[in-house]
């Protein structure tokens, strides 16, 4: 499993909005030039947590984004999956039209699909405010 450019964008900012939340609404362009990131993938990012109802958007002048719930509410998994799709780390554990057809007679599956739990596990046991608590600890 790789996780894209879109997913680790995404937890930056989702970190950046805990950083700065009191401050209100926060423009695009503002998050863009802190994090580095162009504006216009920002865009996309941001329509994708904004239609998930991960964060709030007001649009026009003095608009822009902002958390709607409180960081331990919101893990690591979550934004992940959202943005990737999925944490699966091979191909055939996958559901739907892109199965494994192999997954009856597969002997290495069972192995995989539990790489796929600890990951799920791991990710979801992770909230935005563990990973600001993570960074002051060191």
């Amino acid at each position: 499993m790789i996780v894209s450019t879109k997913g680790r964008y995404a937890l930056r900012v989702m970190v950046y909005f805990v950083l700065h939340g009191n401050e209100g609404y926060i423009p695009l362009k503002q998050i863009a030039e802190a994090e580095g990131i162009s504006q216009k993938y920002l865009e996309a990012i941001m329509t994708t947590l904004s239609k998930a109802g991960f964060v709030d958007a007001v649009h026009g002048k003095g608009g822009g984004y902002r958390l709607n719930r409180k960081p331990e509410e919101y893990t690591v998994g979550s934004i992940l999956k959202l943005t990737e799709g999925s944490l699966n780390t091979v191909s055939c554990t996958t559901q739907g039209p892109g199965a494994c057809n192999r997954a009856t007679c597969c002997h290495t599956l069972p192995m995989w699909e539990k790489l796929d739990k600890m990951v799920d596990s791991f990710f979801e046991g992770i909230t935005l405010a563990d990973l600001l608590e993570e960074k002051q600890e060191k």
